[in-house]
């Protein structure tokens, strides 16, 4: 098949390029604006009935009939349902050309939105992107707006691609370029070494004829602080054995989007020279069925030691993880994060939009809180309620993958994972979807690296470039 390029997010143009302005407007400030519109523009707006409303869009022409300003309307910043993110809906709105904002609340965050709102997936068809190109404003690090966005982007891709070519070869691919363009040390485990120093992930990934395998990036000094990343690897999801219908699996290509994004954190960290000890760890499998594939009932080893009773083989994504989270709590970083679309129950709890974040640890809980605030990037904390770990007992192994009721799955979930990194209090994991379901400003539908930019604004935080 022939293919198209990725689309690349297009970069920021010097702040002093010829553009048209654009002129963001809100409920409070439209007023003023209005007033002070040239005659025409201002009959024109109120002709064609323009308001301020989210997402509102007027063309003004010139005397010789060609764009010469825009207002775009932004919407009431004090309503519940004000979205940071406008701006990000321009790219797709405007006609070809070069502009620059005006008035923009935070222009930082406006010059984000818009790159991210120009991604588009091109990698099979040409998609014809978007035509409209940003002046950088006045005052923001445009470098480091446009690493961001780039990182989000390369993450989408990831996540967009099929299972047909993204498997866990490509992953790896992927996490060695990311390791060579930053100079990052990279290992991988895979075959006999793999089932015997990470045996749930070799049994996770043995049926499918693509190797299961796990990918240890390393990054910056080490005796600086130490920051793990781990995210869920799973290339595509058919549930093993306990099959998924037909309609469950139309997605499972985006069950790899734990690694993207812990690889599109990774590239804003190692971008942005983050004084940390970075490791990122993603165990990359497929969960195929053969006739090698685990079962139902199977009592699995673990690389913590602890035996683990399959009571469902569609919650494969807890296993890999635990090995990997047994790795990296070894070492006793002060801080690991985990990634991944686990589970439907946090969907069900919280919808598509707001992952669902676990810690026992408080500071890092409003850490987190802020820095999802601060990157317009949030997620909801949820308990991990003690008790409830009695339901993953096991009458035959030291416990179960599944805690075989309707009720707490993501908490069952996250209670699982705790257990194999038990050195590491300051440990937070993520459960999200890794998707827009419908495009939202600088949000097109399709993959997306939840919690990335929260990541990386809460260790920019904590440890400063």
């Amino acid at each position: 098949m022939t293919q198209a390029d990725t689309s690349a997010t297009p970069a920021l143009l010097p702040g002093d390029t010829p553009s048209v302005t654009v002129t963001l407007v809100t409920t409070a400030s439209w007023p003023e604006v209005e007033a002070a519109l040239e005659p025409a523009h201002r009959s024109f707006a109120r002709t064609i009935g323009f308001k301020p409303k989210a997402g509102s869009l007027a063309l003004l022409a010139g005397p010789d009939g060609s764009l010469a300003r825009v207002l775009f309307g932004l919407g009431d910043p004090e309503a519940a349902t004000y979205d940071q993110l406008m701006v990000g809906k321009l790219p797709g709105l405007l006609p070809e050309g070069v502009f620059r904002l005006e008035n923009a609340p935070e222009p930082t965050e406006a010059a984000l939105a818009w790159l991210m709102g120009s991604y588009r997936f091109g990698r099979y068809r040409s998609s014809g992107g978007t035509k409209a190109r940003l002046a950088a404003p006045a005052g923001i690090d445009a470098a480091e707006v446009e690493r961001v966005a780039a990182a989000v982007a390369m993450g989408r891709d990831l996540i967009n691609t099929p299972a047909n070519d993204l498997g866990p070869a490509e992953i790896e691919a992927a996490a060695r370029a990311l390791a060579e363009r930053h100079g990052a040390a990279i290992d991988v485990t895979q075959g006999e070494e793999l089932a015997q120093e990470f045996p749930l992930i070799h049994a996770v990934g043995v049926a499918s004829p693509r190797a299961p395998r796990l990918i240890d990036l390393t990054w910056g000094p080490e005796d600086a602080p130490k920051v793990t990343l781990v995210g869920k690897g799973v290339a595509f999801d058919t549930g093993g054995l306990d099959i998924k219908p037909s309609s469950a699996m139309l997605l499972m290509k985006k069950d790899m989007g734990g690694a993207a994004v812990a690889l599109a954190a990774a590239d804003m960290i190692m971008g942005a020279g983050l004084k940390i000890r970075l490791r990122v760890l993603i165990p990359a499998v497929e969960n195929a069925v053969s006739g090698n594939a685990f079962r139902p009932s199977d009592v699995l080893a673990s690389r913590a030691g602890l035996s683990v009773e399959i009571g469902n083989t569609d919650a494969e994504g807890r296993l890999i993880l635990a090995d990997a989270l047994t790795l990296a709590d070894a070492e006793a970083p002060e801080l690991i994060l985990d990634f991944s679309t686990l589970t439907g129950a946090a969907r069900v709890a919280l919808g598509p939009d707001l992952p669902a974040f676990f810690t026992e640890d408080e500071a890092l809980a409003a850490a987190v809180a802020e820095a999802g605030r601060i990157a317009i990037d949030p997620t909801w904390r949820m308990p991990l309620h003690p008790p409830y770990a009695s339901l993953l007992e096991s009458k035959v192994a030291d416990l179960n993958n599944v805690s075989g009721g309707p009720f707490a799955g993501a908490i069952t979930a996250a209670l699982f994972l705790r257990r194999f990194a038990p050195k590491t209090r300051a440990h937070g994991h993520f459960d999200l979807y890794g998707w827009n379901p419908a495009t939202k400003p600088g949000r097109p539908e399709g993959g997306e690296v939840q919690t990335a930019r929260l990541t990386y604004a809460l260790l920019k935080a904590r440890y400063g470039a």
